[in-house]
This record gives C-alpha cells, sequence and structure tokens, in this order.
C-alpha cells in the first residue's frame, strides 16, 4: 500500500536538497517543478487510459488503427505524443538536451489543451544540466509510476504548501493553508451549482471543493461550475495546472477585482469562497463607487484625507462576496480579525450586512496559520438560504485554542479538529444525526485503535529478549578489574533489575488488561451505538480502560529506556565490546529492532488514547447531543445582542473564557513528567560528555 505522506516528505526532501545545493532561489524553482509534477501526473493519466480504449479500437488487415487525440475526449486524461511522455524526457541521452526535450513535451500538452495553452512552465533551458537531470529522475521513482487516483493532486498540493512555506511567491498571495479552506467547505458544503472565487490564486478553494464532493461519491465535474478571478498572470498558471492535475476543469479570468466585475456573476453564484489580500489601500473612489457589488447604503467604508483613496479595503471585498450570492446562496471567505469590529464607515457596512440576517457563522482562528503572516485572522460565512427559525441568529465559534502544532512558526487543525468544528455547525442547523455519526465513527475507531494494541505488544517480548539474554550472558562473567570497577558492575545490576522488575509489571499488567479489553470490545457493535445516550455509556465502559492503558504505555517506555540503558552501560562502563560474546553489530541491530517494536506499540495506545480524546471533546461540551453555549468555544447569539455590543462580530467578546479541560490537565500533567524525564536523561549525557571532554584535554596536557 503506497504511503502517500512518506513519498510526499521523501520527494520534498529530495528536490528541495536539490535546490539548496543550486544559485536558484524558492521563486525560480517552483514553477519548473511544478511542471515536471503535472508532466508525471499527465503520463501515468494517459497510460491508465491508453490500456482502457486499446482494446476498443477498430482494427484492418489485422492491424489495429492508431490512438488520437479524440479517442482521450472525456476521459479525464490528455492525449500526448511520444515526445511528451515523461518516459522520453527521461532518456533523453544527454542532460543538456534535456531542457529543450521537456520544453517541447510543454509545448505539445498546450496544443492538446485548451485550458493549458500558454500556462505550463517551459524555462527549464536554462536550468543546469545535472540539476535539471538528478530532477527528473526525482519523479521517476517507481511508486509515482505506479501511482493511480489523486496521488499527484495532493503531491501538487504538497509541493505548492511547502513552496509557500519557503516563501516562494510570495507565500500569502497564492496559497491559502489547507486547514482554512477545508474548514470554509466544511460549513458551506459547497454541492451542487456555480462556485466562485474573486481571488482564486492557484485555485485552491476549487480543489479543496473537489475533495470535498469526491468524498460523498460526487463526481465535481458533474454537479460544479468554477469559476475563478486572479489578477496575477503566474497565480492563473498555478491555478491551472493545479486544476488539471485533479482533473478538474475550471474558468479562471485575470483581471483586478476591484475594477474587474464579472457582471454575469453577480447574483448568479451558489457558493461563494475566497482568501482575498488583507487591508489594501489605493483603491480609487471614483472607478467603485457605482459598482453594483457593493450593496450596502454606505458602499465605500472610508476614504483616506492623505491619498484620496479607500483606506481600506476589506469592506469592499465583504460586500462583493455577498454581492455574487444567490438568494439560496452561501459563501465563506478569510478575513482580517480587526475588521470583525471595526469602526466608523466599516461598522456602518456591517450594521447593513448584519441587518439582511443572513451573517450565519463566524470562526475565530487563532495565530500562525498562514505562512507568510503570524497575525490571527476570522472566517465569515453567509447564508441568504438560512431557515427562518436561524434569520436573527449568529453562531459564534472561537477556534483560537484548537490547532496542531507543525512547527515553531506554522499551525493548523488536525483531521478530527476540522470534524470537530463542522459538528458544532451542523449542532447549530439541527443536524443531530451528523453529529451522532460522527461520535459513532470516533467509537468505533477507538475500538477499533484498541484491538491494534495487542499484536504490537506481542511483538515488543520477542523484540527484546534477545538483548535480555546478550546482558545476562555478560552479567554472568562480569568480574571487577583494572579498567572495570565493582561500584561500575553494581550500577549495571542495578539497571537489570530495575529492567526485570518493569518487564514483570508490563507483562502482569498486560495480562489483565488483554482479557478484560478483548471481553469488553467483542461486544461493541455499530448498531449499539446510534443514539446519544447509548453512544455516552460505551464513551464511559471504555474510560474505564484508560488509565490502565496510559500505564501500559508507561511500562513500554520503562522497558525499553532500561534496557537501552544496561546496553549503553555494558558497552561504556564494562567493555562489552572486547567480550567474546557480544558482537557489537548484531547488538545495534536487536536495539534497532527494539525501538521499531517500542514505537509501533506506543503509537498505537496514543492513535486510540487521541480517538478517545475527541470523543470526550464533544460529549464533554454537548452532553446531550444538542448545541449549547460552551464557554470558550462557541454561543448562539442575535441580532439583538450584536447591536448591544456595537455590533461587533468577534466571537471571543460573545463566547468568554472556558474552564480547562480535566482530561486535557491530565494529559498536560504527564506530558510535564515526560519532559522532566527527557530533560534528566539530557543532564546526565551532557555531565558525561563534559567528562570526556576534560579528560581528552587532561591527555592532551592542555
Amino acid at each position: 500500500m503506497l504511503n502517500l505522506s512518506a513519498l510526499e516528505s521523501s520527494l520534498w526532501e529530495a528536490a528541495d536538497n536539490l535546490r539548496a545545493n543550486s544559485n536558484l532561489n524558492a521563486n525560480e524553482y517552483s514553477m519548473p517543478v511544478l511542471g515536471l509534477i503535472f508532466l508525471r501526473h499527465a503520463t501515468n493519466r494517459f497510460e491508465a487510459v491508453k490500456a482502457e480504449i486499446e482494446p476498443t479500437l477498430s482494427s484492418r488487415g489485422g492491424k489495429k488503427r492508431e490512438l488520437t487525440a479524440k479517442d482521450f475526449q472525456g476521459k479525464a486524461a490528455i492525449f500526448l505524443p511520444e515526445k511528451a511522455h515523461y518516459d522520453y524526457i527521461l532518456l533523453v541521452p544527454k542532460d543538456p538536451d534535456r531542457g529543450t526535450a521537456i520544453k517541447e513535451a510543454m509545448e505539445l500538452i498546450e496544443a492538446q489543451t485548451e485550458m493549458l495553452q500558454g500556462v505550463l512552465p517551459k524555462e527549464y533551458t536554462s536550468f543546469d544540466a545535472g540539476l535539471l537531470g538528478d530532477l527528473v529522475r526525482i519523479f521517476a521513482r517507481d511508486a509515482l509510476k505506479q501511482a493511480t487516483g489523486d496521488v499527484f493532486g495532493r503531491i501538487y498540493e504538497y509541493f505548492l504548501n511547502k513552496f509557500a512555506m519557503t516563501g516562494a511567491q510570495e507565500g500569502g498571495e497564492f496559497f491559502t493553508p489547507p486547514s482554512l479552506v477545508r474548514t470554509i467547505v466544511n460549513v458551506i458544503e459547497p454541492s451542487r451549482g456555480v462556485v466562485f472565487d474573486p481571488a482564486c490564486g492557484s485555485a485552491g478553494m476549487f480543489v479543496q471543493t473537489g475533495h470535498f464532493l469526491e468524498n460523498r461519491g460526487v463526481k465535481p465535474t458533474e454537479r460544479i461550475t468554477f469559476w475563478g478571478q486572479e489578477k496575477s498572470d503566474n497565480n492563473i498558471r498555478l491555478a491551472k495546472m493545479n486544476l488539471a492535475v485533479h482533473g478538474l476543469e475550471g474558468n479562471i479570468r485575470s483581471g483586478n477585482t476591484f475594477y474587474d466585475r464579472c457582471e454575469d456573476l453577480i447574483g448568479a453564484c451558489d457558493f461563494v469562497m475566497s482568501n482575498p489580500p488583507f487591508n489594501v489601500d489605493g483603491v480609487s473612489p471614483e472607478k467603485v463607487k457605482t459598482d453594483p457589488r457593493l450593496v450596502t447604503q454606505k458602499k465605500i467604508p472610508g476614504i483616506s484625507a492623505k491619498t484620496e483613496t479607500v483606506s481600506n479595503a476589506n469592506y469592499l471585498w465583504i460586500q462583493y462576496y455577498y454581492s455574487y450570492l444567490k438568494p439560496t446562496g452561501r459563501a465563506g471567505f478569510v478575513m482580517a480579525s480587526s475588521a470583525s469590529d471595526a469602526g466608523h464607515g466599516e461598522k456602518e457596512i456591517r450594521e447593513q450586512i448584519i441587518a439582511t440576517g443572513d451573517v450565519d457563522v463566524m470562526i475565530a482562528i487563532g495565530t500562525n496559520f498562514f505562512y507568510t503572516r503570524s497575525l490571527p485572522c476570522s472566517l465569515w460565512f453567509f447564508d441568504r438560504g438560512k431557515p427562518a427559525d436561524r434569520k436573527g441568529k449568529v453562531l459564534m465559534l472561537d477556534a483560537r485554542s484548537l490547532y496542531r502544532v507543525i512547527s515553531r512558526k506554522i499551525r493548523d487543525f488536525s483531521e478530527e479538529q476540522l470534524q470537530n468544528l463542522a459538528a458544532v455547525v451542523w449542532l447549530y442547523r439541527g443536524e443531530q444525526a451528523r453529529y451522532l455519526g460522527l461520535v459513532c465513527g470516533y467509537l468505533m475507531q477507538t475500538c477499533q485503535n484498541a484491538a491494534a494494541i495487542a499484536p504490537t505488544v506481542a511483538a515488543l517480548f520477542p523484540a527484546i529478549a534477545p538483548l535480555v539474554e546478550a546482558l545476562a550472558t555478560l552479567n554472568q562473567g562480569l568480574q571487577p578489574t583494572d579498567d572495570i570497577l565493582v561500584t561500575e558492575i553494581d550500577a549495571f545490576r542495578a539497571v537489570l533489575a530495575e529492567r526485570d522488575e518493569a518487564m514483570q509489571q508490563l507483562a502482569e499488567g498486560w495480562g489483565t488488561l488483554k482479557t478484560d479489553l478483548t471481553a469488553y470490545l467483542e461486544g461493541v457493535e455499530p448498531n449499539s451505538l446510534t443514539t446519544n445516550e447509548q453512544q455516552k455509556t460505551c464513551a464511559e465502559q471504555f474510560a474505564a480502560f484508560i488509565p490502565q492503558l496510559k500505564m501500559l504505555q508507561k511500562h513500554i517506555n520503562e522497558v525499553h529506556k532500561l534496557t537501552l540503558r544496561s546496553v549503553k552501560l555494558a558497552e561504556k562502563k564494562l567493555e562489552a565490546r572486547k567480550t567474546e560474546g557480544w558482537n557489537s553489530r548484531i547488538v545495534r541491530q536487536y536495539r534497532d529492532r527494539l525501538d521499531t517494536a517500542q514505537d509501533k506499540a506506543v503509537q498505537a495506545i496514543k492513535a486510540m488514547l487521541y480517538l478517545h480524546q475527541q470523543v470526550h471533546w464533544l460529549q464533554s461540551r454537548f452532553p446531550d447531543a444538542v448545541l449549547v453555549d460552551v464557554p470558550g468555544l462557541c454561543k448562539v447569539v442575535t441580532r439583538e445582542e450584536i447591536a448591544k455590543n456595537d455590533s461587533r462580530l468577534t466571537p471571543g467578546r460573545y463566547v468568554g473564557v472556558g474552564a480547562a479541560d480535566i482530561q486535557d490537565e491530565a494529559d498536560f500533567e504527564e506530558r510535564l513528567k515526560e519532559i522532566h524525564l527527557e530533560l534528566a536523561e539530557l543532564n546526565e549525557a551532557a555531565i558525561e560528555l563534559a567528562g570526556a571532554i576534560a579528560k581528552n584535554f587532561e591527555e592532551l596536557s592542555l
């Protein structure tokens, strides 16, 4: 089975290492790399469709007719002449000729596909020949030759993401982090009709919409028409390639949305989704004052006395999004946090939009979700088809405390956090069945993950046995010498005794837990988890195993740590390498096997605990499976409440501060203990290293 995450990571590492050793910056490098991913994908799709078509070709005189471009119409594939195949590029005999060959391949593909004309990169002749050859070989791996489905779409997205992180193309200008796009898609649920993004960048909104529909078993091309507008020619190229590599079709127009109106789309869009540039100034008020997209009475939020231009265009964008919607349409867009409670003319516009009753959901997002700026943002949602019972209400959702740490500077939402946020919206819309379905899925996955623990723990014992035997053999022959002190032998034997005790605790604890847990899991069936009460009972019963599972994890870590410490003492203090029965190379192999077995067992336990935490997160906040106000998270507010708060749409103002989660506190305490142990081991290693350095200086008479 293809491990896509590992493949993406290895491809990026290989490609980025090449760039790091070249004189190219990320901006110069990004488009050609994305072009090669596209070319590899186009070749794979061609070969797959060719295999389907060839058996159906007519024959004359025992010879089948040749394939033509017409055969590939409607097949989500591009007809490729021989010189446009990736394998042809790969076999070009001399590196200096490869750049020209790739350029010609791109031109041939453009000639076959109207949407891609003038889009594909062709600057390969300026690349260093060796660098280009290495780059072509990276995307010629066997795993990619055999890849099917949306593998290349995912890889293309992954590379877009990574290029945005490195600052290529001024990341924030062309790429919206997938977590924010997926949150928007999950809330507005674009399922049909016209989807429009007036600042479409690299078409990430369209791609995530495609994934959303595909996950529901729907072909996007049968339900959706994508329309985009983008002012940057380079971003338009990225967008069209992104659509093509995902098998999607779209109409991407070139234009500055402030002045270039898509007249035919005003009031005609089923869904609008976007991430516009924030806090833009310099827009000419004369050019936009009669714009039909400015739907409020105030129209222009404010004009700078100094520049005589619109001082901040955020509320131009907000009006644009509203104006493009049908009377039943939904919109979701990213906006600067400051726009939620801005004053003066912006406040007037906000009041008039609130008065429509079409503001549906407001979500506050924390810092570090964008790659080029660390400021927080808000997600706004309009629903012009909102039912009467919610017309005067807005769901305020504060998600600033929800995130997953990717790096010191970057955060995102995990898959489960995305689902949990969507679940809150479902409850707001009265869709309890979907909420219960999610919790049921979590519970069943928790049980499956729990069942997967047994084989990983079972694998620990044979993984540790060879090391136990090697250490026992060494221990039997230990005698004090001039180089081996009695105190060091005693310390070694004390660690062995600790390890034996830890192994006994592990075996005894797991034996009891395995019996009880297996019996419990055998009684859990999906049809017994259809109601909220059944789900709560299941979660409560399973919670009884949590302390034992955490203790199991602790015992596994303790056995692993003490065994490796024994090996370390044997080799560094007891000169095990000099003994006849000790083979350091084989011992290292044993140690690696134990590391792998320990990691698999611990990860299996963590995966189970994590899923159970998701159940706890939802059930502790919504115990009756209906939406309630949750301090620090969510609150449904009325237009009257908003008016009393100066028409501010800042979720944190309404939801307040929540109490700490008891389970989260326990996990935090456990993590602090782990950090303390890690620090103690690092300090021990530092002292040992300092002693070795001092001894070396002494030997050198320094």
